[in-house]
């Protein structure tokens, strides 16, 4: 049988390993992205590391959840960045510049390339023929450096798309329907592969669309071919040479395959509060609503844009709705505007905002209590918009511009018009005033970096313990993200930076009083339900619970990035044997754990629970490597005991 396109490109790049469904694997990386809130750790770790040039091909640091700088620390952080990126051979892309992950798109992707970012929506370029995976910070670190990025090898899925997307039905459409029938859970260890003939009918901005994501079902990445029509995206943006052809072979073989016609795809909508609460638009019509957006890494590129421009021009947003749209590239605003749509938007009621992650993390445009927002983005988990109580739906561009004109959740086929096509610009010129150029070697040695006041990292864990005994300080639910975990609104952003003081965020919305009990207690132990750390890569929500002293999280499952960067800062990631275990320990509960470095190296612990006087048995899906880091305390002394990140 042939091979897969994700097979190829990691046999290309294979470090160690065999590529087999559950082996570890460790492969080389050829492109770093990090962003303002998570890379301020990148870079700390890369220093700590004790690193001074990148080893990765091309590393790109992006200025796009910050871009308000709303406080004096996240200019700080900025110009941190911008500072060390220059010294260190990294690109910096300014603030408002635009989102990551399209940039990378537009000015560096290179099919069959491997990539890893420090933002969970890495697999975005994967619709460009890419190996692109999101990881944690110091993953990343090590990565940037010229080390090898280490997970375990998924199963690979072949999505097999027939038919073409009817009039009025999306790209985002085709995801919402994937997670309608995989479930924000179901991709746990799983790459999607696109094939088939639909993938012909779908341009790169509606494959990145897809690609984007798929991070909302729990996979690793998802990927498509680079094929004809890829090669005439690299002719708009002017690259043509970095084009290259990476198809799957015609007798690939898979682990499993999913069938999906294009054709039967209608306009669907997730409701409150997770992206796999799918529904047919139709069925929720009428609805009212007083808040519109569009934007995000997802849907704010040029072909969304123009899209909303077509369905608004010559009407008026309802006058019950706030709409505003956050672009995910200057040059998407750039181009609206020398074609004249920008003034369509405003005179059709609009609020164009500036290009950023911005209102998707929930800086800005939060919700009030009690409302309903509309949001053609990436993600709905509850509070992730900055009000905890929010009411947050997810659609498509199309689904959103029809609900701004009529004030209610609307099928945008109810519309007196025809549908508008996904339209990309004619061209995207690569001379981008915002992206800064790292300098020479030579000059990097005569730079220094620019370090706030609110630039504090967190020391190493210390080596684990052979007792780990504490509290357990919370008990919460299945599917709590990274941002219940670590909360992303405004007020909060701006310490990323600083360990000490972010964590006393943790678990903020849901216990106010966590990290001051966790604290007082000395540390202690969190115990979750299914799909634990889901969402977000931001590794914070595994470090400042480090910091606060949290020995170890004991779930149902775990989520795959989240897990990775538990075990990355020292913490033990427990799964229940008896998944009923979870509802016999409660808030309180003393926990013990004995002989933990035997207990360790064979990946099962037993738990005392000596409040109620009961014993019970966890596991934890560890690799030989991972055993190793756990009872260091960590990846970054892992590394430095290896002396570098370089292979």
């Amino acid at each position: 049988m042939g091979k897969s396109l994700t097979h190829k490109i990691i046999e290309k790049h294979l470090v160690s390993g065999d590529i087999k469904p559950g082996s570890e694997i460790g492969i080389r990386i050829d492109h770093v992205l990090v962003q303002d809130i998570t890379g301020t750790q990148v870079v700390l770790h890369f220093e700590a590391i004790g690193l001074e040039r990148i080893g990765a091909k091309v590393a790109v640091c992006y200025a796009d959840h910050n871009v308000l700088q709303i406080k004096p620390e996240n200019m700080e952080d900025h110009l941190y960045l911008q500072s060390a990126a220059k010294k260190f051979g990294v690109w910096f892309s300014k603030p408002a510049n635009g989102i990551g992950h399209q940039i990378h798109q537009e000015h560096f992707a290179i099919p069959g390339d491997t990539a890893v970012g420090a933002d969970s929506h890495t697999p975005h370029c994967g619709g460009l023929g890419m190996l692109a995976i999101g990881a944690g910070g110091l993953d990343v670190a090590v990565a940037m450096g010229g080390g090898e990025y280490n997970f375990v090898m998924p199963k690979i899925v072949n999505v097999h798309l027939m038919g073409e997307l009817q009039p009025w039905s999306t790209a985002k459409d085709v995801i919402l329907e994937m997670l309608k029938r995989v479930s924000v859970r179901g991709g746990f260890g799983k790459i999607f592969e696109y094939t088939g003939p639909g993938v012909k009918s779908l341009n790169v901005q509606q494959r990145v669309t897809i690609t984007n994501m798929g991070t909302e079902m729990g996979a690793t990445t998802s990927i498509f071919p680079s094929d004809e029509i890829t090669k005439s995206y690299f002719d708009i943006t002017g690259r043509p040479d970095d084009w290259r052809e990476v198809l799957p072979d015609k007798d690939a073989e898979y682990d499993e395959r999913i069938e999906l016609s294009l054709s039967e795809i209608e306009p669907l909508v997730a409701l409150p509060s997770l992206p796999d609460k799918v529904v047919p638009v139709r069925d929720v019509a009428g609805t009212e609503i007083e808040q519109v957006m569009v934007g995000s890494c997802t849907n704010g590129a040029y072909a969304d844009l123009k899209a909303v421009v077509n369905i608004m021009k010559g009407k008026h947003v309802h006058p019950n709705v706030n709409f505003f749209i956050h672009a995910s590239s200057r040059m998407a605003l750039e181009k609206l505007a020398e074609e004249g749509y920008v003034t369509d938007l405003i005179k059709a009621g609009v609020n164009v905002a500036e290009p950023t992650c911005g209102a998707c993390i929930g800086s800005g445009h939060v919700p009030a209590p009690g409302s309903k927002s509309v949001r053609a983005i990436n993600r709905n988990f509850r509070g992730r918009s900055g009000y905890k109580g929010d009411e947050v739906y997810l659609v498509s561009p199309e689904t959103a511009a029809a609900t701004a004109i009529k004030g209610v959740l609307t099928d945008p086929r109810t519309l007196d018009m025809e549908a508008p096509p996904s339209e990309l610009p004619t061209n995207i010129r690569q001379d981008n005033p915002n992206l800064i150029a790292p300098v020479s070697v030579a000059e990097a040695k005569t730079l220094e970096i620019r370090r706030g006041d609110n630039i504090v990292p967190a020391d190493p864990k210390d080596i684990l313990s052979d007792t780990v005994a504490g509290e357990v300080l919370i008990k919460v639910e299945d599917d709590i993200s990274t941002d219940h975990i670590m909360p992303a609104s405004a007020e909060i952003l701006a310490y990323r930076s600083n360990i000490p003081k972010i964590s006393e965020y943790v678990y903020h919305r849901l216990d106010p009083t966590f990290s001051t009990r966790t604290r007082e207690k000395g540390g202690g132990f969190i115990v979750g339900g299914e799909n634990y750390g889901q969402g977000s890569s931001r590794e914070h929500a595994a470090l400042a619970p480090m910091y606060l002293g949290i020995k170890g999280v004991i779930a149902k499952s775990f989520a795959r990035i989240h897990q990775a960067n538990l075990v990355n800062f020292g913490l033990l990631p427990m799964i229940f044997k008896n998944k009923a275990d979870y509802d016999r320990i409660d808030q309180g509960d003393e926990l013990i754990i004995e002989n933990c470095l035997e207990l360790v190296d064979r990946a099962s612990f037993t738990v005392q629970n000596k409040t109620k006087s009961f014993s019970f048995e966890t596991e934890a899906n560890l690799t030989a490597r991972q055993k190793e880091l756990l009872k260091l305390g960590g990846l970054l002394t892992y590394t430095r005991q290896r002396g570098t990140a370089r292979k």
